[in-house]
């Protein structure tokens, strides 16, 4: 693991092709590394997972809520990845303390959509057993404002780029294209890679490569700055 990354290295990772910021950091984790925490994962109790349409998840530290996030310690597992990934100062001197595990199976995705208000706006991702392609849109209510008789704008036509993320990589997404821009990931079985990929530079892939789509876990480590004792979440406290 590239454990002597530190905050002013960060710039270094940055994608100059994307409205900032995007940070881009292949093998940031061994392949060793890899194998224990897809062990841990899927040595989680059952009832951890919850089935989605596209995907299933985990979720670990607690359940956001506005009124406030009731804090879970994280196992240790997952501890030691918020842990040094805050460090690099993503999360402005807090510490991570939320983790969602997703699985996505060959031609599983997500609609493109924001990470939304509850969380720290920076959201950081290790990718595991398989790369994705991550897309970027203009949300409909941004720079293409539609007249009641025009057609609708259509998906493709909101559409900025593409990135890609490959197993045992950091991703960092914050300011700018993190508030501003809608993420997502087509329910592929493989990914052709072109011009459309603007991190291609950065990765172990090579532009003219098709990659098949293997099981793909994620780990999406964030923060989320409000936070609630159990009893003044229940109405015990004052």
């Amino acid at each position: 693991m590239q454990s002597t990354l530190t905050t002013a290295d960060l710039e270094t990772y940055l994608i100059n092709q994307a409205p900032r910021a995007a940070y881009y950091i292949p093998d940031y984790i061994t392949e060793a590394e890899e194998e224990y925490l897809l062990r841990q994962v899927y040595n989680a109790p059952k009832p951890k997972w919850t089935q989605l349409s596209g995907r299933k998840l985990q979720n670990w530290g607690g359940l956001p809520h506005p009124r406030g996030m009731v804090l879970e310690k994280l196992p240790p597992w997952l501890q030691t990845y918020a842990n040094k990934i805050s460090s690099l100062g993503v999360f402005e001197g807090s510490c991570a303390n939320h983790v969602l595990v997703n699985e996505y199976k060959p031609g599983e995705g997500i609609m493109p959509h924001e990470d939304g208000p509850l969380y720290y706006p920076t959201v950081t991702t290790i990718s595991l057993g398989s790369h994705t392609v991550l897309d970027f849109y203009l949300p409909l209510d941004r720079g293409h404002a539609e007249e009641e008789d025009q057609v609708p704008i259509t998906e493709e036509q909101r559409y900025v780029l593409s990135l890609l993320l490959e197993p045992r990589s950091l991703f960092i997404l914050r300011e700018d294209l993190y508030k501003n821009y809608l993420h997502g990931i087509h329910p592929y079985t493989e990914d052709k890679l072109g011009n459309r990929v603007v991190n291609l530079e950065k990765c172990v892939a090579q532009t003219d490569e098709t990659l098949d789509r293997g099981t793909r876990v994620s780990l999406t480590i964030r923060y989320v700055p409000k936070v609630l004792k159990t009893a003044l979440f229940l109405g015990k406290g004052k």
